[in-house]
């Protein structure tokens, strides 16, 4: 009796470590399976789409692009797939010329060989006027386009009647309007077709729930705008962005100076002084209150939809960490333990 109980015992644990081996199995088969699955191609689909790795771009920024405009299956496949091949960091910058029918594998390929869409001008994310200028005034010598005929394309008033432009001030500059987008070009492609299809883009990022949201928060289109590039140059998280943006509408409410490192570089810069906090320019939110005059980049509609549809959060300040990380706090005291623990390199430039 004695040894059948023993014998049945045994049994059961056999039969128990056997379906536990046979799930173990049976999972590790689903997860490759689902792996190899997510690294083929969308669909048969050869429609090119131009997508634009910006400088300093993470795996998971380029992961989540590529996954939002339908060209990979899984934006986690694509991230374990360039980890594994111990290719994170020969990621190119430039912009890709990239179908559906892909698939992972030949995406990486084109990305870390740099293999760049021809016959395209780029504009980049988080620019200033001036920068974007310079750029059309290289790209297009290749033409032979001067540049005063590119200068001359910058001049806003010929867009006055521009659906992005409707809330710019009269008399302001482009700063803020030029969406950074890719753009086909020819040899006989003007500097204002250009400029015309990325305010087009502006005008599609500033949707009506986007321009409504703002409004919600008791601001203009073009107010928004302004805190939306700030937001821009700071943070780069989708999620952090939506905790900037609360923590400028806050301080703006609060009549608090913004306190953004970030514009007080760009009025020192656009006024070829000092890049440092310190410098005394009306854009220096760390010595005068309210929004800057105009906004000091241009912005992606994440940014937008930041300012749009802030975080529910109450946080005052913020730190990027010499990590990448950005460490929001509610207090003075929490702020500044967070800028000795984790800004020791970068709070020192």
């Amino acid at each position: 009796m004695y040894k059948v109980k023993k014998r049945s015992k045994k049994t059961i644990l056999l039969v128990v470590c056997l379906l536990v081996l046979t799930a173990a199995i049976l999972a590790t088969i689903f997860i490759r399976t689902t792996y190899q699955n997510n690294l083929k191609p969308v669909s048969a689909d050869t429609q090119s789409v131009i997508i634009t790795v910006a400088p300093g771009s993470s795996v998971a920024a380029v992961a989540r692009v590529l996954e939002q405009r339908g060209l990979i299956r899984s934006a986690n496949a694509f991230e374990w797939y360039v980890r594994t091949r111990n290719v994170r960091d020969k990621l190119q910058a430039g912009s890709y010329a990239i179908t559906p029918a892909d698939g992972i594998e030949k995406i990486v390929a084109l990305i870390i060989n740099g293999k760049v869409a021809t016959d395209l001008f780029t504009i980049l994310p988080a620019q200033r006027l001036d920068q974007i200028q310079a750029s059309f005034v290289a790209s297009f010598a290749q033409f032979g386009v001067g540049k005063d005929v590119v200068n001359k394309a910058f001049d806003p008033a010929q867009y006055a009647t521009h659906p992005a432009l409707t809330d710019k001030p009269a008399g302001a500059s482009l700063e803020g309007y030029l969406y950074p987008e890719s753009f086909q070009r020819t040899a006989t492609t003007s500097p204002q077709v250009i400029i015309n299809s990325s305010l087009d883009q502006m005008a599609l990022a500033l949707t009506p729930d986007v321009r409504a949201g703002i409004a919600k928060q008791g601001l203009t289109v073009h107010e928004g705008v302004i805190i939306a590039s700030i937001v821009e140059k700071e943070v780069t998280n989708e999620t952090d962005k939506k905790k900037a943006a609360q923590v400028f509408l806050k301080r703006y409410r609060q009549s608090m100076q913004l306190g953004s490192d970030v514009t007080a570089y760009y009025g020192a810069e656009v006024a070829g002084l000092e890049r440092s906090v310190f410098t005394d320019t009306p854009y220096n939110t760390r010595l005068y209150k309210g929004l800057p005059p105009g906004p000091i980049s241009n912005v992606t509609s994440s940014s937008l939809n930041a300012v749009a549809n802030p975080a529910t959060t109450d946080y005052l300040y913020f730190v990027s960490g010499d990590d990448g990380v950005t460490y929001f706090s509610n207090t003075l005291k929490e702020h500044e333990a967070a800028t000795a623990q984790h800004c020791k390199k970068l709070c020192l430039e």
